[in-house]
């Protein structure tokens, strides 16, 4: 990372200072903790793959998530120069790197469903396809 400036080196320090807050930021966004688990899961993914695996976001929505991703350095992008474009998304190095964190915050919210169910008797939100 090239360090140009006041501002840039306030953000690494403060990064260096509270990196869970950094995380956050970085990862924050509805959407993006469910992108990087679909790239993970999946390898090179197409755009459109990706849409479809997440109906319930915009396709403007998508693409601002992938590139703020692409921009931090957790994914990246190639374009084939064919008619229709072709467009895919894959994890880099520093992607791979939170494949734990993803996994353990994935491993937290079974158990927390579980509690839920067991708490409250809400079955229905607990499927098969889980």
């Amino acid at each position: 990372m090239k360090i140009v400036g006041r501002k840039t080196t306030a953000k690494l320090s403060h990064a260096v200072a509270y990196p869970t807050e950094a995380l956050g930021a970085l990862l924050g966004g509805k959407w993006k903790l469910t992108i990087m688990e679909h790239l993970l899961s999946d390898g090179v993914i197409r755009f459109n793959e990706l849409r479809r695996k997440l109906p319930h976001i915009t396709q403007k929505t998508l693409t601002q998530q992938l590139r703020e991703l692409e921009r931090d350095g957790f994914i990246h992008r190639t374009v084939y120069p064919v008619v229709p474009v072709k467009v895919e998304y894959g994890v880099t190095e520093l992607g791979r790197s939170i494949e734990h964190i993803l996994q353990s915050m994935k491993d937290w919210g079974y158990l927390y469903a579980q509690v839920v169910v067991n708490e409250h008797g809400y079955t229905e939100i607990l499927s098969e396809d889980l």
